[in-house]
């Protein structure tokens, strides 16, 4: 089956690899057609990625058609288009056991620490996989991303019209303001890139946008901010937009330390989170959502290539003065 494999930062081999073999009990041989890419994709491409190693298939954001069905497997059948979960969770960690599955401790995501979907067919647990029988394959591919906004803004635990500022408007900036919107915030936005501000707006009209530090100081602070970005500089700096008693939350990652001053931090009593993947029952809400059309993700996919024309159309994805706001790549079926 045509693979695509990274086989180093910079360098994509498309290759023929073995077809998985039947699924076993209780998992589902799925083909993929379509493969959003990801910050994490990025990183990987760039040799910045933690958790990882090479050769790897990339590949975690999924919209697939179930082929075959194992032993013990009901609730899904061939010709099912299906989202998926890519956290493979080890289910008996104490994080897993009071049902935090996306923060395990023996996490696996496909993609990232195992192969992942660049391949034309995947085998995984049927209970990974979730049925729609309204969405394209396109808005299923979107669902883990959408995971990432819908687990960062429950951390946080917006009331509604508070102020939430989200820094950084880029994929994942986006799926944070998507669900700020669901809870009823008045969210705002910290973005330098005109192009990506411009976007915000087009999609979030009742959103404040600031295009510098100073114009998020010269107003009412919020009382939560989410950093977005992984960007060093931005999230040590990010405290300072933070009203007293408020809570800041760490969306994007950096590979390295943060440091913050601890007289601020404890003047102003300020609660710091991680916020880290998402979990199955965050996953069935957005799906409710994208069914109902209270989210809507058509306009995000900027640019759309085959299988086979990813390799020479990635480098450009890592520029964001070229306007893609998501990518996705195509299997024919």
């Amino acid at each position: 089956m045509k693979t695509v494999i990274l086989e180093q930062p910079g360098q994509f081999a498309v290759t023929q690899t073995d077809a998985p073999a039947s699924p076993g009990v209780g998992e589902v041989l799925l083909g993929v057609r379509a493969i959003g890419i990801c910050g994490t994709d990025l990183h990987a491409y760039r040799g910045r990625q933690p958790f990882f190693q090479y050769p790897r298939i990339l590949g975690h954001e999924l919209g697939v058609e179930v082929l075959a069905v194992g032993d013990g497997v009901t609730e899904v059948k061939p010709g099912d288009r299906c989202a998926v979960n890519p956290y493979l969770e080890c289910g008996v960690c104490p994080a897993c056991k009071r049902g935090n599955t996306n923060c395990c401790e023996k996490l696996r995501v496909i993609g990232v620490h195992i192969d992942g979907g660049m391949r034309e067919q995947i085998v995984l647990p049927a209970s990974h996989v979730y049925v729609s029988e309204k969405l394209t394959l396109k808005q299923l591919a979107l669902v883990e991303t959408l995971g990432i906004g819908c687990h960062a803004v429950g951390r946080a635990a917006p009331e509604p019209g508070e102020k939430a500022l989200v820094i950084g408007a880029g994929p994942i900036g986006l799926t944070v303001l998507e669900f700020l919107r669901v809870a009823g915030a008045s969210p705002c936005v910290l973005e330098i890139s005109p192009a990506r501000r411009a976007f915000a707006a087009s999609m979030f009209p009742g959103a404040a946008l600031y295009d510098s530090a100073e114009a998020v100081l010269a107003d009412e602070l919020p009382t939560i901010v989410f950093d977005c970005t992984g960007n060093k500089d931005s999230m040590m700096g990010a405290f300072r937009f933070l009203a007293n008693h408020g809570k800041l939350v760490f969306v994007g990652l950096f590979v390295g330390e943060v440091t913050f001053h601890d007289p601020d931090f404890h003047r102003k009593e300020v609660t710091l989170m991680a916020s880290r993947n998402a979990t199955p029952r965050e996953h069935r809400r957005i799906l409710d959502l994208l069914e109902e059309g209270r989210i809507d993700t058509s306009q995000w996919v900027s640019d759309t290539v085959s299988i086979d024309a990813m390799a020479d159309r990635f480098p450009a994805w890592l520029d964001p003065a070229n306007g893609v706001v998501k990518a996705v790549v195509e299997f024919q079926s």
